[in-house]
């Protein structure tokens, strides 16, 4: 129902109006109606982009064009949780807890782990095989993240031989998998 029709239902008790299609009132609560269903759809898209947890175009771009360096586009739901991160970031995230909320403003979930060494973090993509796809642009946006005075090291995630083992894995049924051996050392 259009707002035209939501007119003609408002103004027919009245009994006034001559409602029916093509007379001159009708024509004018349809040109009115017109417009207001254009507003309308224009406010829906408006309040939809103003939020982070419901803009999908244009209301992420505007708040990621804010900082210095945009997160890695691995889609909508990673972005808005980027650009969340992004926003917890203050002049006090040392602690490891703040430190993980807010890499994840580097487009993907990230996570940093203290090491055995002081003053030393491992940094993981625990959702991710391998290197990142634009590792370059994350590496830089975590690095700007992370408290200067850390030395961070990059853990990238392949299949281990223990996993192998478990997965009973032979050399027999990765040849019949058709795996390469970047495809094998990706099938985490």
């Amino acid at each position: 129902m259009g707002y035209g029709d939501y007119l003609r239902a408002l103004l027919r008790p009245l009994g006034v109006y001559e409602l029916a299609e093509g007379s001159y009132s009708g024509s004018e609560l349809d040109a009115a109606g017109t417009a207001l269903d254009s507003c309308a759809g224009r406010l829906d898209w408006t309040e939809r982009e103003a939020l982070i947890a419901t803009a999908e175009e244009d209301g992420l771009a505007r708040r990621e064009s804010l900082f210095a360096r945009r997160p890695v586009d691995y889609g909508v739901a990673l972005r808005r949780e980027a650009l969340l991160s992004l926003l917890q970031v203050s002049g006090d995230s040392f602690t490891l807890a703040d430190i993980n909320r807010t890499i994840r403003g580097c487009g993907i979930l990230a996570e940093a782990h203290e090491t055995e060494e002081y003053g030393h973090i491992r940094v993981t993509f625990p959702d991710v095989a391998g290197i990142p796809e634009g590792f370059e642009q994350i590496e830089k946006i975590i690095l700007d993240l992370i408290p200067c005075h850390l030395e961070t090291e990059f853990y990238f995630r392949y299949i281990t031989w223990a996993e192998c083992e478990e997965r009973q894995l032979t050399w027999a049924v990765v040849h019949a998998m058709e795996y390469t051996w970047h495809t094998f050392e990706l099938a985490v």
